[in-house]
């Protein structure tokens, strides 16, 4: 597998923190993973950190961050700039647990995965509808929305029996049933919902295998594979039910087809399982999951890989460690003071040296700017004189003055930014580019507009 994790050895020695953050207690087989993050984080020199998710807390005090747990009054500090968040699946259980991840999330901290890709592969028919619009190979899946309606989802899944039936959440194996009659069926059903009338359930085309294919994705690329048998007198794979595993070449369009899963949910560390096709170099797999947090024991072993610590290593890098973006809409409004509240374009097609504002009777004397914006004068420092390209049908290049300015967006002000000065009387009065919206860490929604500010201000 050489070739798919070259890229890992690029990684800069770069000293981060971890938070490793689960919902199983220390002593649990499940927190084998779990575990080997913190030795292979300490061992690299980075500092870890286990939240243990039950009763964990952020604090904000004097410009940092702090997460403590429960029995901890000392705490962790966490920033945007240098922590990274592994998500064990754990996580998924309980709404409060997923709200810790979206208070880091709000902070800045780099998430393997976020709270939308643990939420897409805990459920898993939202999966299914997800790789679908990835156009991928599934078997054919179907809902059971109530007891009264399994009828119906058997007739619209069309297939033979026998058939899987799968709890929408759950893992390792549990929550799968094989199911061989049409009476069997109605007796799951029935007893399922008696337990639990909020269930929800699926079923599932069977597609007789004797073991299915794990591979590791991290960042966009492969860096393990193995194959797991069909435990004996059963009809799953799973590691945790006793499956052998063995490593497994992966044929180029199986590559192709794992990359893609793991980009339908948005995952930068994730496992893709499927089952091959019979010509699996023409022929793409039967993508079955995608798991947001990968069980590392099994696949370590038939590999000899030390995956945790190609992930550890890959999140020392960090241009690898992103913050999850805040939607806004193309136009938003801003605060520059004196001018106060400004309508911004949120471009990303800007790739220009800075953010450009509007402004009238620019001159420049003794380094020092004096420009108007809606009749208001205001002076200030010239930073450089840039060269700007401007394309279209005039095609041709001007000076720019750059200034500094403070600039507020949706609550938090962002100090001495570069900004050009320009004529932008017939467009909106500022332009941001890529490279501030990177700063405020904003992606934008093309349809819309004032998605977390107000125009009301301007307005009124």
């Amino acid at each position: 597998m050489e070739k798919f994790k070259s890229f890992i050895t690029e990684a800069k020695d770069d000293k981060y923190r971890i938070l490793v953050i689960s919902a199983e207690p220390d002593n649990n087989k499940l927190f084998h993973t779990a575990q080997r993050f913190v030795d292979e984080g300490k061992k690299s020199g980075h500092q870890v950190y286990v939240v243990k998710v039950e009763g964990a807390i952020i604090n904000y005090d004097n410009g940092t961050y702090k997460i403590y747990n429960i029995d901890d009054d000392k705490g962790f500090e966490i920033s945007s700039n240098d922590t990274v968040a592994i998500v064990r699946g754990s996580v998924r259980l309980k709404k409060s647990y997923l709200d810790l991840l979206s208070r880091l999330e709000k902070i800045g901290v780099c998430m393997v995965n976020s709270r939308e890709t643990v939420e897409i592969s805990a459920d898993k028919y939202r999966t299914y509808v997800k790789l679908q619009d990835f156009g991928l190979t599934q078997p054919k899946t179907v809902l059971i929305p109530n007891a009264d309606t399994w009828k119906e989802a058997l007739e619209s899944l069309d297939s033979k029996f026998p058939i899987i039936m799968k709890t929408l959440e759950g893992s390792k194996g549990v929550g799968v049933l094989f199911v061989e009659s049409e009476r069997q069926i109605e007796s799951l059903v029935q007893l399922l919902y008696s337990q639990n009338e909020n269930i929800d359930l699926l079923i599932q085309e069977y597609i007789k295998t004797d073991g299915d294919i794990r591979v590791i994705v991290l960042g966009g690329k492969i860096i393990a594979s193995m194959k797991r048998e069909v435990v004996e007198g059963d009809f799953r794979s799973n590691v945790s039910q006793g499956a052998k595993v063995k490593e497994y070449p992966l044929t180029e369009l199986e590559v192709e087809q794992c990359l893609l899963a793991a980009k339908a949910i948005d995952g930068s560390w994730t496992a893709v399982d499927f089952i091959a096709s019979k010509n699996p170099k023409k022929k793409p797999p039967y993508i079955l999951e995608v798991n947001h947090s990968p069980g590392t024991e099994g696949i370590e072993k038939a590999t000899g890989n030390n995956i945790v610590k190609e992930v550890v290593d890959f999140y020392s890098n960090p241009k690898n460690r992103y913050a999850e973006p805040i939607q806004i809409g193309y136009l938003e409004t801003i605060r520059i003071e004196p001018f106060g509240d400004i309508i911004a374009k949120f471009d990303t097609g800007n790739s220009a040296i800075a953010p450009t504002m509007h402004a009238d009777e620019i001159s420049v004397k003794n380094k020092t700017v004096t420009w108007k914006y809606n009749d208001i004068s205001h002076e200030s420092k010239l930073i450089k004189i840039n060269d700007v390209h401007v394309g279209g049908l005039n095609d041709y290049t001007e000076k720019r003055y750059t200034v500094l300015l403070d600039i507020e967006f949706a609550g938090t002000l962002y100090k001495n930014q570069e900004v050009m000065l320009d004529d932008r009387s017939d467009r909106e009065p500022v332009l941001f580019n890529r490279k501030l919206m990177r700063l405020l860490n904003v992606m934008v929604n093309p349809q819309r507009k004032y998605i977390v500010t107000t125009k009301y201000v301007l307005d009124n």
